[in-house]
């Protein structure tokens, strides 16, 4: 990215849309960010000749493995996770923002959420893109969080799953 007109000492906003992660390749959940800048360093500025353009390079694809057999693989591997072990992975990904064990906040309880019988796959699913119409008697629709590592959603889902006993 390239700007201009930047001052020291002030709060710039900054937009960038179409940032994905390198792992997941989702795209950012809040593409707007704002920066107070402290300092420019010195020296001359690039000459429009000297900048990149070029991008980097694209991964090569993996082996192609059905999902069904991915599927079956995560769910064997799934540990259950205590509440105190899945306790940091719900307050990093901020699912506690919104969620509770067994009490109604802005979103179901996760009990409330287990009585649905998804399966640890559906429940990832829904946490990279929910479903609004599935939960119709809430107000405020779950934003998709797709900045959740695939392996710690893995491990909530289950988590959410085992409160169904």
């Amino acid at each position: 990215m390239v700007t201009d007109n930047l001052r020291p000492f002030y709060v710039h906003e900054i937009t960038l849309h179409g940032v994905k992660s390198k792992e997941e390749q989702f795209q950012t959940l809040h593409p707007t960010f704002y920066y107070t800048l402290n300092a420019i360093p010195d020296g001359m500025k690039l000459n429009a000749s000297e900048l990149s353009t070029k991008r980097t390079p694209k991964k090569v694809k993996k082996k192609t493995v059905s999902k069904k057999s991915v599927a079956a693989k995560n769910s064997a591997k799934a540990k259950i996770l205590t509440d105190e072990e899945v306790a940091p992975l719900l307050t990093n990904n901020t699912c506690i923002a919104c969620h509770n064990k067994s009490k109604r906040v802005i979103g179901p309880s996760f009990q409330e959420i287990a009585k649905r019988k998804y399966t640890n796959e559906q429940i990832v699913e829904l946490i990279y893109n929910p479903q609004p119409k599935n939960w119709p008697e809430y107000a405020t629709p779950m934003a998709p969080m797709p900045q959740v590592p695939k392996e710690e959603a893995l491990k909530i889902a289950a988590w959410i799953n085992s409160l169904s006993d």
